[in-house]
């Protein structure tokens, strides 16, 4: 299962860069269960991708917002390089139309496949990175990420500390948070947090880190609740 020529050719328009080394581009946007050989998908790709990504972002934030402290550039880190993120970047990209799945995991654009389509965008910044350089990879990063690093919002306080404090305004309670799985290898883990806040329905956080995914989790229950837009 591999792309055909003019899907290739698309998707390095769809990107920005002529590959030199065409499997480099062919292995980031294959998934495990494409049946494909050992070496030949995504994961070790996403390992590194992932790198490279928090040192961009990183770096255009350092840049842009020369007032702010470590504080606020981590909460803006963290919002910048989740899945769900990763995932808006692969669907304005329309990345699924090549990603190549086996029978399993048909449907990339579901709900449940966000965290394929954001791995197959971490995959291709690393293959970016190898086949052109960290500027290459930097450019990339710029195009999808800019935007949506200054746009209005992306600086909100920080998910936890803003749910206690309207919980307990709301409701004289405190966030409980349950870690339900734990799953992927242990170098490249996937955390599910559950936030339960007593009168509300819970919210579910999913991410590499119990912090990261405690925060998913908070700010989408304030994003539901309306307290956050």
């Amino acid at each position: 299962m591999t792309l055909r020529p003019e899907e290739r050719a698309a998707l390095e328009k769809v990107i920005g860069h002529e590959f030199r080394a065409k499997d480099r581009l062919e292995r980031a946007v294959t998934h495990s269960s494409a049946r494909t050989s050992k070496g030949t998908n995504y994961e070790r790709l996403e390992f590194l991708g992932d790198r490279v990504l928090g040192l961009c972002v990183a770096e255009l934030l350092f840049t842009s917002f020369t007032d702010a402290d470590e504080g606020e550039l981590s909460v803006r880190l963290n919002q910048l390089v989740s899945a769900a993120t990763c995932a808006e970047v692969a669907d304005s990209l329309e990345l699924h139309k090549y990603i190549r799945t086996g029978a399993d995991v048909k449907k990339v654009t579901g709900s449940r496949m966000l965290n394929v389509r954001a791995d197959v965008v971490e995959s291709l910044i690393a293959a970016l990175y190898l086949d052109g350089g960290l500027e290459v990879a930097r450019r990339f990063v710029l195009a999808n990420w800019t935007e949506r690093a200054t746009k209005a919002g992306a600086a909100k306080r920080d998910a936890k500390t803003e749910l206690q404090e309207w919980a307990h305004a709301r409701f004289q309670v405190t966030p409980v948070y349950k870690i339900v799985d734990r799953s992927g290898p242990d170098h490249e883990p996937r955390f599910t947090v559950v936030v339960e806040v007593k009168g509300v329905a819970p919210e579910t956080g999913i991410e590499r880190s119990k912090r990261t995914a405690e925060q998913v989790a908070a700010t989408k229950l304030l994003e539901r609740e309306g307290v956050w837009k």
